[in-house]
């Protein structure tokens, strides 16, 4: 590894994590399982500390959601001990697209590259 590289480790937090982190996680991390985005989750001895190393972009929206509520307390167990279960009508988990070129835009949106057809309009002209 360069020495630019793990300089920019140990003071940048979105390109993964950081050379403290990786250090912490390797001294008292317990490795609790991954999830389908490939993020790898831990725990320490006690239980008393909860993270997530993300595999790519750190973005909290990437996490799916058993491994939310584990991380957030809302359930003791992880998922790899205690599956949860799911609906039938329930949508697989979808990362947040706000702020990308994926985003959802509505009709008429500025960010559409066609204009929207609108037939119900009639701009106003002064006679």
């Amino acid at each position: 590894m360069r020495f630019i590289d793990t300089l920019l480790r140990a003071v940048t937090w979105w390109n993964g994590q950081t050379l403290n982190t990786q250090i912490f996680t390797w001294r008292k991390g317990v490795r609790v399982g991954e999830d389908t985005q490939g993020n790898v989750f831990y725990r320490n001895a006690d239980d008393s500390k909860r993270w997530v190393i993300y595999s790519g972009e750190a973005e909290a929206s990437r996490v799916d959601p058993e491994w939310h509520g584990w991380l957030h307390r809302t359930w003791d167990e992880p998922p790899t001990e205690r599956p949860l279960i799911h609906k039938s009508w329930e949508k697989p988990h979808q990362e947040n697209l706000t702020g990308t070129a994926l985003a959802y835009a509505p009709a008429g949106s500025i960010r559409r590259s066609e204009p929207a057809d609108r037939s119900d309009y009639e701009a106003w002209s002064p006679e």
